[in-house]
């Protein structure tokens, strides 16, 4: 997929992430962007800086995603992109994350690409068009040991974008995950350097790779190559990852909780 002309969508667009793909689909032509997020002001003042247009909405709340895209259509036409990409880390483990937190992450997670997706695929279907990127983690492919949550929202919001290219890829429907490891962004934890992730990279720079695989059209958008790597060792000896992982949580815990993320 180009970008030059095209009208793109961004939730979480205020965010470090969010606002680095506004800039660099500016930058490669795109027609129009349109900034989402919750905060009405902080929306309206960070679309100004970058020269795109803001709308705020809440993407756990279905109606709120409707008329982002309902709002869009009708003041900058068909919308050729949308990228999902509003997202949050909780902390916890499987015993002490509470039922409010994994409610959140999957709303959050999971069910704003859903909205998303029910939303703005009608009208591209229609024409026989579109393209779908959702903002994931590596997580979701490996895991992030301090946050089953996190986790387990992140795997899940994969196999959705999955589906959504099994039941929709022959109706003219690109669709691309987006997996980083971390990312230099206020939601990137403090240790994010500790050995738990393969470097951090600067949102700019993944903003680069996520433009040459959507050029490229590719479902894994990985900005940490090492992560594909990973993918096929714990798919060839799911057991033998298992393990090593465990290793990894025991010297993370060794390390006085300075546990690594994968943002």
């Amino acid at each position: 997929m180009e970008l030059n002309d095209k009208v793109a969508v961004i939730t979480g667009g205020t965010g470090g992430i969010g606002q680095a793909l506004a800039r660099a689909f500016l930058a490669e032509g795109a027609h129009t962007v349109v900034i989402s997020d919750l905060d009405a002001d902080l929306v309206a003042q960070v679309a100004a800086e970058i020269g795109c247009v803001g709308i705020a909405a809440d993407v756990t709340a279905e109606p709120q995603v409707d008329a982002l895209v309902e709002q869009t259509l009708a003041a900058h036409g068909p919308i050729d992109l949308f990228c999902s990409n509003a997202g949050s880390v909780t902390r916890g483990v499987l015993t002490d994350a509470t039922n409010e937190q994994w409610q959140q992450q999957w709303e959050l997670h999971v069910m704003s690409h859903l909205y998303a997706a029910r939303a703005v695929l009608p009208s591209m279907i229609a024409r026989g068009e579109g393209y779908l990127l959702n903002t994931a983690s590596a997580a979701g492919l490996l895991a992030a040991i301090p946050s089953a949550p996190y986790s387990v929202s992140k795997a899940a919001a994969i196999k959705l974008a999955e589906m959504l290219a099994i039941t929709h890829g022959d109706e003219g429907i690109g669709v691309s995950v987006l997996a980083p490891q971390g990312v230099n962004t206020a939601m990137a934890p403090s240790g994010l350097a500790d050995g738990g992730t393969d470097g951090i990279m600067e949102a700019s720079e993944l903003a680069d790779v996520v433009v040459a695989g959507l050029r490229d059209e590719r479902f894994h958008i990985l900005p940490h190559p090492e992560v594909g790597d990973y993918i096929k060792r714990k798919a060839d000896d799911p057991d033998r990852w298992l393990k090593g992982m465990r290793r990894l949580k025991a010297r993370a815990e060794e390390a006085e909780g300075k546990i690594g993320w994968n943002a």
